[in-house]
């Protein structure tokens, strides 16, 4: 009998499933030690505003203040699976997300809704009037 015309039995598929999960679960134990690798390495293990269960996610979105921080990072990205980069010019640091969270908000959302999302979410920054000079200016100036 050639290989072709053997049949796997059930128990062998079973088998296989087994050992396919446990080298699956191996994998995916070491790409967890992959990713606290890369946020002790760019400092976001010790942050207070870092959730703590981020390898529950299924995907990291890692958002980045600006191109030199991305290029940087994106270096990792073949061999780090399940993180994401994203730019975002309003954050002043790297934060990281649920990657669901970011698909869940900007679904059936315009690109400048996203832009106007992206400034007092997903690490943007609210700009409130009190930080720009010219509203301190006017306000001393006419005693408000």
């Amino acid at each position: 009998m050639n290989l072709k015309q053997r049949k796997m039995s059930i128990l062998d598929k079973g088998q296989m499933q087994r050992v396919l999960m446990d080298i699956d679960k191996k994998i995916s134990s070491l790409n967890n030690q992959k990713i606290t690798a890369l946020f002790d390495a760019i400092r976001l293990s010790n942050r207070e505003d870092i959730p703590k269960d981020f390898l529950d996610w299924e995907s990291i979105l890692i958002v980045v203040p600006n191109r030199n921080i991305l290029n940087e990072l994106k270096k990792f990205k073949d061999s780090i699976s399940r993180i994401s980069f994203m730019v975002n010019p309003h954050a002043h640091q790297i934060h990281i997300y649920d990657f669901n969270e970011w698909k869940n908000s900007t679904r059936n959302k315009s690109q400048f809704q996203i832009r106007e999302l992206m400034k007092t979410n997903f690490g943007g920054t609210r700009k409130t009037s009190e930080d720009r000079d010219w509203v301190k200016l006017l306000n001393k100036n006419h005693g408000i």
